[in-house]
C-alpha cells in the first residue's frame, strides 16, 4: 500500500487554470491547515474576497464544505471532495470534484502547492 501524500499543514494552494467568471481562478491562494484528520483553509484572491473551507481527510481523499464571499456582495457554498497527490518535484496537488450547494453548477478543478 502506498504512503498518503504529505500533510497540508502550512502550504500556500492555487488553481492551475480559471474557472467560470466569478469564481475561484488563478488569483485565488488558499491557506491550509491539517490536524488529526481535520482539514480548513482560508482563500482569497480574483473574484473573491474572502472564502472558507472545513472538512475531513482520510488518507489522499479531503471531503469539505465550502462558502464564499464575491466582490459584488454575492455569497455561495458548496461541497467539494479531492485526491492529494504528490507531484514530481515534491510539491502536493489537489484533483477536485465540486458542487455549489447554494446555486447550480458542478466541476472539476485542480490546485497546486506554490512554492514560497
Amino acid at each position: 500500500m502506498s504512503r498518503s501524500p504529505g500533510s497540508l499543514d502550512g502550504l500556500i494552494l492555487a488553481p492551475v487554470a480559471d474557472q467560470a467568471p466569478g469564481q475561484v481562478g488563478t488569483r485565488t491562494r488558499f491557506a491550509y491547515h491539517e490536524e488529526d484528520g481535520r482539514i480548513w483553509a482560508e482563500y482569497a484572491g480574483g473574484d473573491v474576497v474572502r472564502g472558507h473551507l472545513v472538512g475531513t481527510r482520510e488518507g489522499d481523499r479531503l471531503d469539505f464544505r465550502y462558502v464564499q464571499l464575491k466582490h459584488d456582495g454575492t455569497t455561495s457554498s458548496g461541497h467539494c471532495v479531492s485526491t492529494v497527490t504528490e507531484l514530481a518535484d515534491g510539491r502536493l496537488r489537489l484533483a477536485e470534484n465540486w458542487e455549489w450547494e447554494s446555486q447550480p453548477g458542478s466541476g472539476t478543478s485542480v490546485v497546486e502547492e506554490v512554492r514560497r
